[in-house]
C-alpha cells in the first residue's frame, strides 16, 4: 500500500486557481498544475482500504488505490496503464467530473478525502507530455461495421472500444466538429479543446472514421444507415432542454444556455470574431444553479457583463453533509466553483414569475418571488415579489432526454415515461442490433456515467457481432450510482 501514515502526516491540498483578475481576461483553464512531489504526498494519503468505496462511487470502477500507490512510488507510466484500464478519457473526467469517488472515500468519513480527481488528471497530463499515450489499432479486422450516432463521451468511448476490438466504426455527428457537449457545451476555461482534439487524432489512428455534418434521419435515413452497418449505437445524449413557461418567455434576450454557450466556444475555435450573444456591459440573470448555470456564469464574466445573478429554486445547501445523505452517497452541499469565485450573486429559494419587457420587446427585468418548501413542493412566500434588472436571461434548468425528431421517429423505438429510449440491461433496444448508451437511455447524468455506459454498450455490441467479447464486462443499464 501507499504510505501507511500518509493521511496522518499530510492534509488534503487542491491545485491553486489562477488569480481571478487575470483569468477572466482569457479563456485558458483555471487551475495551475501541481508539482509531482505535492501530488505524491496527496496520493500517499490513500489508505488502500480493505473495501475501497471509491470504486463504488465511481461508475467507471477506477482502480483508485492502485494508481495512487503507483504515483506515490513514482511509477507514473504504470499509473497511466491502470488509469486507462477503466477509463478511455481520464483527461476529460479529471477536469469535468464532480468526483463522486471523493465523497465515497473512506478517509472522508471523519477527515478530508483523498484528492483523487487531481491525481487522476495529473497522471494523464504527464502521460501526454511524455508521449506515453499512443494509438492502439487492432491486430486484425472483424469485417463487421458499427455506426455510432453522436460523438459525446458515450459515443467516443463506445467507438474506441469497438475499434480496438477489430470492428470498423463510423461515428456520425450532426455538428461540424466532433465532441458533442464536450465541444460546444463545455467552456474553454473548464477544458481546453486541445485535450479533445488529440483524443480524436488517436482514435483516427486506431481506425475510427468520423463523419461530421451528418444528421441521421435528415441527411441519411435510418433505413440507409441500417443497410450500411451491422450494428448501431445510439449515443445522442439528452439535449432536449427544459423550458420555463411563464409570461414574457417570448421576449428577446431570453435564451436557453445551449443557445448561448456554443457561440463563445466557436470564438475560441477561430470560427467567428464575436459570439452571436455577447453580454458585455449587460445585466445577466441565469436560472438554474447547476454546472450549466456555472458555465454561463464564467462565460458572462469573460465577456464583461456588468452584473450576473444566478437563481436557484432549491434552498441554499448546507456546508456539511446532510443527515439524509450519509456517506458514501454524493451529498448536496454548498459548493463554490471557479466561476462562482469570479463574482456574481447567487440567490436561493426563489421562483421566476415572469419576464418583464420594454416597448421594443426585449427583456429588461425578471420578476421573482421567494419560495418555501412544503411537502417537497415550492410554495410562493407572500409579499416577496420583486423585479431585478435583466438584459439577458439564460435558462440552465437541465435536460429532459433525447430530442424528438426524424432520427427517433424513423427508429420507431419506445420511450420511457421520463423521455429516454427504452433498453434492456445489455443496452440493446427492441430492435436487434440497435443499442443505446449514455444520456439517451439513462437521462441527464455525469460524464463518468456516459463513458462507463459507452464502454459497457461496446462490450454488448462486440458480443452481438462476434458471439463473445474480451472487452470489459458491461455494467447493467439499470445500474444506479451511490448518489442522490
Amino acid at each position: 500500500m501507499v504510505d501507511p501514515r500518509g493521511f496522518l502526516k499530510a492534509d488534503r491540498q487542491l491545485p491553486e486557481r489562477r488569480p481571478v483578475d487575470i483569468r477572466i481576461q482569457d479563456w485558458h483553464e483555471v487551475y495551475e498544475p501541481m508539482s509531482p512531489s505535492r501530488l505524491q504526498t496527496q496520493a500517499g494519503r490513500c489508505m488502500d482500504c480493505g473495501i475501497p468505496f471509491c470504486h463504488n462511487g465511481c461508475p467507471l470502477g477506477n482502480l483508485i488505490p492502485e494508481w495512487n500507490d503507483l504515483v506515490w512510488r513514482n511509477d507514473w507510466h504504470e499509473a497511466m496503464e491502470r488509469l486507462h484500464a477503466t477509463n478511455n478519457f481520464p483527461e476529460f473526467t479529471g477536469r469535468l467530473c464532480p468526483a463522486p469517488c471523493e465523497t465515497a472515500c473512506v478517509l472522508g468519513i471523519n477527515a478530508d478525502a483523498v484528492t483523487i480527481k487531481q491525481v487522476e488528471v495529473s497522471i494523464i497530463d504527464r502521460a501526454w507530455d511524455e508521449g506515453w499515450v499512443t494509438a492502439q489499432p487492432p491486430e486484425r479486422l472483424s469485417g463487421k461495421t458499427v455506426a455510432v450516432i453522436g460523438s459525446g463521451p458515450a459515443g467516443l468511448a463506445a467507438a474506441q472500444q469497438l475499434a480496438r476490438a477489430g470492428h470498423t466504426v463510423v461515428v456520425y455527428e450532426r455538428a461540424d466538429r466532433i465532441g458533442g457537449l464536450l465541444r460546444y457545451g463545455i467552456p474553454e476555461f473548464k477544458m481546453e479543446k486541445r485535450h479533445l482534439d488529440r483524443r480524436v487524432e488517436q482514435m483516427m489512428a486506431e481506425g475510427v472514421r468520423f463523419r461530421t455534418g451528418v444528421e441521421i434521419g435528415v441527411d441519411m435515413t435510418v433505413a440507409a444507415l441500417r443497410h450500411r452497418h451491422d450494428a448501431i449505437v445510439l449515443a445522442v445524449g439528452a439535449t432536449a432542454w427544459r423550458d420555463l413557461d411563464v409570461p414574457g418567455r417570448e421576449l428577446e434576450g431570453v435564451y436557453q444556455a445551449m443557445e448561448y454557450l456554443p457561440g463563445a466556444n466557436r470564438v475560441q475555435e477561430g470560427d467567428i470574431d464575436m459570439a452571436p450573444i455577447d453580454v458585455a456591459g449587460a445585466h445577466v440573470v441565469i436560472i438554474g444553479g447547476g454546472d450549466t448555470g456555472a458555465d454561463c456564469l464564467g462565460t458572462a464574466h469573460r465577456q464583461g457583463a456588468a452584473s450576473v445573478t444566478q437563481l436557484e429554486i432549491m434552498p441554499m445547501p448546507t456546508a456539511d453533509r446532510p443527515d439524509a445523505q450519509p456517506w458514501p452517497t454524493y451529498p448536496m452541499t454548498y459548493r463554490v466553483s471557479s466561476a462562482h469565485e469570479e463574482g456574481g450573486d447567487r440567490v436561493f429559494a426563489v421562483s421566476t414569475e415572469a419576464f418583464v419587457g420594454d416597448d421594443a420587446g426585449h427583456v429588461r427585468a425578471l420578476r421573482l418571488t421567494d419560495v418555501q418548501w412544503q411537502d417537497g413542493k415550492p410554495v410562493p412566500a407572500s409579499a416577496t415579489s420583486r423585479d431585478i434588472p435583466a438584459d439577458y436571461v439564460f435558462l440552465a434548468m437541465g435536460f429532459t432526454g433525447p430530442e424528438h425528431g426524424p432520427l427517433l421517429e424513423q427508429f420507431e423505438l419506445p420511450m420511457t415515461g421520463r423521455g429516454e429510449v427504452v433498453r434492456a440491461d445489455n443496452y440493446v433496444t427492441e430492435q436487434s442490433g440497435v443499442f443505446v448508451a449514455g444520456d439517451a437511455g439513462r437521462g441527464q447524468s455525469l460524464i463518468v456515467w456516459a463513458i462507463a455506459e459507452g464502454r459497457a454498450a461496446a462490450a454488448s455490441v462486440d458480443e452481438f457481432l462476434s458471439g463473445s467479447t474480451n472487452l470489459p464486462s458491461p455494467i447493467p443499464a439499470s445500474a444506479r450510482p451511490l448518489t442522490v
